[in-house]
C-alpha cells in the first residue's frame, strides 16, 4: 500500500453527474451494461434518497479511521466519500462528528464497505450513508493508509474523481471518463422504459413484448385437473 494523500484528482464533470441521479441507480446499472453495481450487501442507512457525486477515495487500516479524518481536508463541494479498509472489517468507523465535518466541506453523502455507528443522528440530520456493516464498535486513530487513490469496495474499482450513483436500490460508479455516455445510455434506457411501461398499463404482456414466448416452447400449458393426474396430488 502507497500511504499517499493525493491532493488534486481529476473529477468527472459535477454537472453530468448530477445528471446521473435523475435516473437511479437501477437505471444506469442497466444502461452501462449492467456494470458498475457495488452489489446487495451495501444497504443505504435510509430510505428515499438518492444521490451522485464524485468519488474522494479513503483506505484505511482495519479498526482505524485517521484516514477518514485526514480525506475531511481534501473534500470539495459535491463529493461523496469512499472508504475501503486494507482487509475485511465491520467495525463503526464513521459516524456523526465526522459526518458534520463533511456537510461542512459541501460533501454529499457517505459509501462504506465497513462499518457505520450513530445511524440515527445520521437519519437525523440528512448526511445520507450506504454500508455494508452497522457496528457500535469503535475505531482508533493511529495507522495512516492513503486518500484519492484507487480502491475496490462490492467487487467494484472505484477511483477518485468517479461518479457515484446511490439510492434506496444501491450504489453504482461509473468510471469518470465514461460519465457523459452513461447519462446518454441512460436517458435512452429511460425512454425505452416510459413507453414499455404505457404498453403494459394498456394491457400488453411483458411475454409479447420481451419476445419471451418462444423460450417457453417447451413448456407445457395444463389444466388444473391434467396437472393432477401427472403430479399425483392438488395444489
Amino acid at each position: 500500500m502507497l500511504n499517499v494523500i493525493v491532493t488534486d484528482p481529476p473529477r468527472a464533470d459535477l454537472a453530468e453527474v448530477d445528471k446521473l441521479a435523475t435516473y437511479g441507480v437501477a437505471t444506469v446499472h442497466e444502461a452501462i451494461g449492467r456494470d458498475g453495481y457495488l452489489g446487495p450487501t451495501i444497504r443505504p442507512n435510509q430510505q428515499g434518497t438518492r444521490i451522485a457525486g464524485t468519488a474522494l477515495t479513503v483506505l484505511c487500516w482495519p479498526g482505524d479511521n485517521l484516514m477518514i479524518h485526514a480525506a475531511v481536508e481534501q473534500a470539495k463541494p459535491g463529493d461523496i466519500i469512499v472508504i475501503a479498509t486494507a482487509s475485511p472489517n465491520g467495525d463503526g468507523a464513521f459516524g456523526e462528528l465526522l459526518a458534520t465535518s463533511l456537510v461542512s466541506k459541501g460533501v454529499r453523502g457517505l459509501v462504506t464497505g465497513g462499518g457505520l455507528r450513530d445511524t440515527q443522528e445520521l437519519r437525523d440530520m440528512g448526511f445520507p450513508a450506504w454500508r455494508a456493516h452497522v457496528s457500535a464498535q469503535g475505531t482508533v486513530k493511529a495507522t495512516t493508509g492513503a486518500v484519492n487513490v484507487p480502491i475496490s469496495v462490492g467487487g467494484q474499482l472505484i477511483r477518485p474523481g468517479d461518479a457515484i450513483v446511490a439510492d434506496d436500490d444501491g450504489v453504482c460508479v461509473v468510471p469518470r471518463l465514461d460519465v457523459t455516455k452513461a447519462v446518454a445510455a441512460s436517458e435512452a434506457r429511460l425512454a425505452k422504459e416510459d413507453a414499455n411501461r404505457k404498453r403494459l398499463a394498456d394491457g400488453a404482456l411483458g411475454l409479447d413484448m420481451y419476445g419471451l414466448r418462444s423460450k417457453l416452447a417447451k413448456i407445457d400449458y395444463i389444466t388444473y385437473a391434467e396437472y393432477v393426474q401427472r403430479a399425483g396430488e392438488g395444489l
